[in-house]
């Protein structure tokens, strides 16, 4: 993995992985910026959301459980004694006719297993989740 970030003005930044796959970055008019991206922080929280959809799609897919829909809802607070992330909680919607003792045990696992999740654990970012089944397949 590798990453390449290319000022252009004022706040403004494009971050590319090296595949061909880019991120605009800025702040908030509130913070000076033009609000033309996400901040880097915001990106933290967004990747941490796209890897639980991600790797509980993985997991589901091992346990054979079956959804039709998945929405992963993360919010993260500022420590005011850090400056950056403190806690990040995560609510998992899936539309599904799985028993949902199982779908808690998926998402249990994936939780434990998210590499981005790890990062934050082990920076001792307080992590939450929920899971909610919004209604059955059939």
């Amino acid at each position: 993995m590798k990453a390449k970030t290319v000022w252009s003005e004022n706040f403004k930044s494009v971050v590319d992985n090296g595949r061909g796959h880019s991120v605009n970055l800025d702040l908030p008019e509130s913070q000076n910026g033009t609000d033309t991206g996400s901040t880097a922080l915001e990106v933290c929280v967004m990747s941490y959301s796209g890897c639980i959809a991600t790797i509980f799609a993985m997991m589901a897919k091992k346990m054979r459980l079956e959804f039709t829909g998945l929405e992963v809802v993360s919010e993260a607070e500022k420590s005011a004694e850090t400056g950056t992330i403190g806690t990040i909680n995560s609510k998992v919607s899936l539309v599904s006719a799985e028993n949902g003792e199982k779908l808690q045990k998926c998402l249990d696992r994936t939780v434990a297993t998210c590499p981005v999740g790890v990062l934050y654990k082990n920076a001792g970012v307080k992590v939450d989740y929920s899971l909610e089944v919004l209604a059955t397949a059939e």
